[in-house]
């Protein structure tokens, strides 16, 4: 756990979230400045920076795509965009991986 990131601390319970879905390994909860309909954040429970780090570690990696899958069955989704920014010029603000699942209205390509 970063002692200074947004996500471990909502991980940890400091930070209140509206939670979806959470495992052993994942949690999710709703965006607070939604892109769509529905927007949720699933995040790995570990601290790793971004895709790239992620990428090292195969477990977690892992860990995270079940979280994608379980929060879109739950949530009914059989459309649905998932997105990972990775870096602040693409987007990234927490700096704690994460996968932004939108669904609810039509995507356009490209995105962004």
């Amino acid at each position: 756990m970063a002692d200074d990131c947004l996500f471990c601390k909502i991980v940890a319970r400091e930070i209140a979230a509206t939670m979806v879905y959470e495992d052993e390994d994942t949690i999710a909860f709703a965006d607070l400045n939604p892109q769509a309909p529905v927007h949720i954040l699933v995040v790995p429970k570990r601290h790793i920076p971004d895709i790239v780090a992620l990428g090292a570690d195969p477990e977690t990696s892992a860990a995270l795509v079940r979280g994608i899958r379980a929060v879109a069955e739950e949530q009914g989704l059989s459309d649905f965009r998932t997105v990972f920014n990775t870096g602040a010029g693409a987007g990234q603000s927490v700096f704690h991986v994460h996968a932004h699942v939108l669904s609810g209205r039509p995507m356009s390509w490209p995105p962004g």
